[in-house]
């Protein structure tokens, strides 16, 4: 006879909690296991396209700085390729590119930042062209479920008009915050808010 399980409770949900470095990026919460972290290389040098830097804080509600956020990074290549299987052109993504990476913020001053290509447009569905952009999914204390966002380079401002991400999102004045700001020739910031005035548009994926 199978027996009714009506009467267990759900499981409490919970958040990522201060031991995901531990898990995720051993070498940051001071745990020497590997002699190379997985993810610390996104694209290697000599890998085509144009090098940049991106650096960006991510705050909370009341525009604090939040220190131990984990992201993860994923783009195509220069020519808009993802090395993945599900990308029909994989086999022709850049040699060695790996088009993923996994950042972390400074636990003293918030700030994260890596180093890698800027990505070209990407082919969408239905025939549509979504301009260059970096997925970034984040996750720290406090966050129940990580985060999905993405960022887009500020020279790009036809393909954005294009984009069929940047098109749907309703409140149009938030579509500033998908946009990284141009600090110098390869140099960018972008600002992750959590909460609160000026939020970030997050994505259901």
């Amino acid at each position: 006879m199978t027996q009714s399980l009506n009467y267990l409770q759900e499981t409490p949900s919970q958040t990522a909690g201060p031991y995901v470095h531990i898990g995720l990026a051993p070498g940051a919460a001071g745990f020497h296991l590997f002699d190379q972290e997985l993810g610390q290389t996104i694209a290697p040098e000599g890998t085509p396209g144009e090098r940049i830097h991106i650096e960006g804080l991510v705050t909370d509600g009341t525009g604090a700085p939040v220190k131990d956020v984990l992201l993860e990074v994923w783009q195509a290549d220069a020519n808009g390729i993802y090395p993945h299987p599900e990308d029909p052109r994989f086999a022709q993504a850049a040699p060695g590119f790996n088009g993923w990476g996994r950042v972390i913020t400074n636990f003293d001053t918030g700030l994260w930042a890596f180093d890698t290509i800027k990505p070209g447009p990407v082919p969408g569905r239905q025939g549509t062209t979504q301009a260059p952009h970096i997925s970034l999914w984040l996750v720290s204390r406090g966050i129940n479920i990580g985060l999905n966002t993405r960022l887009y380079f500020p020279e790009d401002t036809a393909l954005h008009a294009q984009d069929p991400i940047l098109n749907a999102v309703e409140q149009r004045h938030r579509v500033s915050t998908l946009i990284a700001t141009a600090t110098a020739p390869g140099h960018y910031r972008f600002d992750i808010r959590l909460q609160g005035e000026g939020e970030t548009v997050f994505m259901d994926i």
